[in-house]
């Protein structure tokens, strides 16, 4: 792939580094559309074989390479030590390198950098490039796991051996999660509650945009007389959620004569869905437009494990979850919501059918659980998404002397 294209004066260039994870992804999407929006240019590194599909076919991809690392697995703290000993530590290994030249050959601006891809941070240290970091959860902000010192310690020290591993002065060492000038959160106070963060902590809610590539759907087969549902799991869950999604066909077959279920599955899952449930109006489908579903206002409530990216879209909506988290920042999240009002929790491995209708009709029913969702969704428009999170990065990298501060001053003229 070819370098940046000249810029145009002023503007920054602005390398993304983001794990090949959907829920990673997808919001760099709508942050990249608004940087461009304001003439700066976007370029991302990674695996070009799994980002491509995500990100379309006009993106400026630097690749690293491409490595299938084993699914992680547990849940709780074991979840955590899993994702960090079986994701984050091996892909970082993995692309350092490739980065390190992608930095050094590209001489961007600024380098975005997921907070799972610490080599981002790692190569634009060592370049003495400008960084910010992105956090698209709320997994390593708050300091959810204050309560295990013992477990953030260990993080520390993967993360001051990858240092080491890459020749760098220990004493020059700074956590690569956490930028000392620019933090972008995808989360929202509206979730994390009276949290404070520092000064360069900038929680600018979710920033969702249409994506290339999205899933048919059969429209015409959805019912008007019916409330709808959707039960959905990401694309992470697929080894341990097939008997929760059958769980879920059984708990809204009671339902059917007022709603009407939308199940996203693998096709494995799909095939043991009986009979009787899709004769009823059920609607079984390997992937779907959640985004245009939402959009269009055909869904009333969400089933799901607690994926920040699922969470933030339904809520930016206004509609109430029902979440059964497995692992990773799923329990915080999920977590975040229930102290919101805007759902309730139910137990992944053990929830019956019947206490999954239970929650689903209680959000349905109960007034105050979209009430509260709707009180999210509009913290969620006062916080800006892409537009503030482009804002903070005009403000701390454009710098005096450069036509991007006057930018920032007339795009808000133009609001």
């Amino acid at each position: 792939m070819s370098s940046f294209p000249p810029p145009r004066p002023h503007a920054l260039r602005v390398l993304i580094v983001v794990p090949p994870l959907a829920g990673h992804v997808h919001p760099t999407l709508g942050l990249a559309r608004e940087l461009r929006l304001r003439g700066h240019q976007v370029a991302w590194a990674g695996s070009e074989l799994s980002l491509r599909p995500m990100l379309g076919p006009d993106a400026v991809i630097h690749p690293t390479g491409t490595r299938v690392l084993r699914e992680q697995g547990g849940s709780g703290l074991a979840a955590v030590r899993s994702l960090w000993e079986g994701f984050i530590v091996p892909y970082a290994r993995f692309t350092r390198r490739a980065l390190d030249r992608i930095v050094h050959e590209q001489r961007p601006d600024l380098v975005l950098v997921d907070q799972h891809t610490p080599a981002g941070a790692l190569a634009a240290h060592r370049h003495g490039a400008r960084w910010a970091s992105l956090a698209p959860s709320s997994m390593e902000i708050g300091r959810p796991l204050r309560d295990h010192p013992e477990l953030e310690a260990w993080q520390l020290d993967l993360l001051r051996l990858l240092w080491r591993e890459a020749g760098l002065p220990e004493d020059e060492f700074v956590d690569p999660r956490f930028s000392p000038e620019l933090l972008l959160a995808l989360s929202s106070r509206a979730l994390t509650g009276a949290t404070a963060f520092p000064d360069h902590y900038a929680l600018v809610g979710p920033v969702l945009t249409a994506r290339p590539g999205a899933p048919d759907f059969p429209w015409q087969r959805l019912d008007p007389d019916r409330r709808h549902v959707l039960v959905t799991l990401g694309t992470l869950a697929a080894d341990v959620a097939g008997d929760f999604h059958l769980r879920a066909v059984r708990a809204l077959g009671p339902l059917a004569d007022r709603v009407q279920g939308i199940v996203a599955a693998p096709p494995a899952v799909l095939a043991g869905i009986p009979e009787e449930a899709l004769a009823g109006g059920l609607l079984a489908l390997s992937e779907v437009p959640v985004l245009e579903l939402l959009g269009r206002g055909l869904l009333d409530a969400v089933v799901s494990h607690g994926g920040m990216n699922t969470v933030c879209e339904t809520l930016a909506h206004g509609l109430p979850l029902v979440l059964a988290p497995i692992r990773h920042d799923q329990p915080i999240t999920a977590g975040q919501v229930v102290a919101a009002g805007a759902g309730l929790r139910v137990d992944f491995a053990g929830a019956t059918p019947e206490q999954l209708r239970s929650a689903l009709t209680t959000v349905l029913d109960d007034p105050s659980y979209r009430a509260a969702a709707q009180r999210v969704r509009s913290c969620f428009l006062a916080e800006g998404g892409a537009r503030t999170a482009v804002d903070r990065i005009e403000q701390c990298f454009t710098g005096p002397g450069r036509a991007g501060a006057d930018v920032v001053q007339t795009i808000a003229a133009d609001r």
